[in-house]
């Protein structure tokens, strides 16, 4: 066998070396990313792997505070469950080209960075975000994604900036129901408790923009009192000045009184 090999060899005239190329860029083509593992390769530490019905991970209650690196590249499934991420950067998934289901919930999310889920939008086909802390969101981090999403129990807060950011999103209509309102801007918008998907005839862009124009009037009135209450002041002012300066002047000697008696005296003379 070695002397068929060397025989090869010598009649293709390629080196051992140059066989090996292929292999290397194999490798290259199957670690497109450097959080991400080829295909086939050990599970990630502490995490369980199954392969039915495609490679499934499962990462649930490890109290993880990052995504983990060396995911499998051929994973369907991802349960990253009952952790404690706080948030999901950008390119956290790139390089899982086959994952349809993305689990995240019950963790501590309270931002998704711009391209948190970018490379997913064409596999993925459910994304649960619920039981985590989001208030608004980045119509960025969810660029292209189709998918069903889970957006229950978080504590929303429904204001011009998220009720103007659903109409662009592409995220299935029915997922955008679980955008339930915690708080609201005004203050005085009575949708707490209401699905904002739901609060059609409610504009809160429109209510934002009326709320803004009475506080408007209201400091421009505060303002323009103040200057009249200082015009009032100024032109008392300079009456009481004037009064004085009259009273003053009264108090001084005549000059013609003076000139009259100047006469009588001459004439007496």
């Amino acid at each position: 066998m070695p002397e068929a090999s060397g025989w090869l060899l010598r009649r293709s005239g390629a080196s051992p070396a140059w066989l090996l190329l292929p292999g290397l860029v194999l490798m290259a083509v199957c670690s497109p990313h450097a959080g991400t593992v080829a295909a086939g390769t050990a599970c990630v530490p502490r995490c369980y792997c199954s392969e039915s019905e495609g490679k499934t991970v499962r990462c649930s209650h490890l109290r993880l505070t990052s995504v983990p690196a060396g995911i499998p590249n051929d994973t369907r499934r991802l349960y990253l469950d009952y952790n404690q991420l706080a948030s999901v950067p950008a390119d956290a998934f790139l390089g899982l080209p086959l994952l349809a289901e993305l689990d995240l919930s019950h963790n501590h999310l309270s931002t998704l960075e711009p391209a948190a889920f970018r490379g997913l939008a064409p596999s993925l086909k459910f994304l649960d975000l619920s039981h985590n802390r989001l208030v608004t969101l980045d119509p960025e981090a969810l660029a292209g994604l189709t998918a069903r999403s889970n957006l229950t129990s978080n504590p929303w807060h429904c204001d011009c900036a998220l009720q103007s950011t659903l109409p662009r999103l592409d995220l299935e209509p029915v997922s955008l129901t679980g955008i339930v309102c915690h708080t609201a801007e005004p203050n005085d918008t009575d949708v707490r408790g209401q699905a904002l998907l739901l609060t059609k005839d409610l504009d809160l862009c429109v209510v934002l923009k009326k709320t803004t124009d009475v506080a408007m009037l209201v400091t421009m009135f505060a303002w323009f009192a103040m200057v009249i209450s200082y015009l009032v002041y100024y032109v008392r002012a300079n009456q009481e000045d004037a009064r004085r300066h009259l009273e003053y002047l009264k108090s001084l000697p005549s000059r013609q009184g003076k000139s009259e008696e100047s006469s009588t005296i001459s004439t007496v003379v």
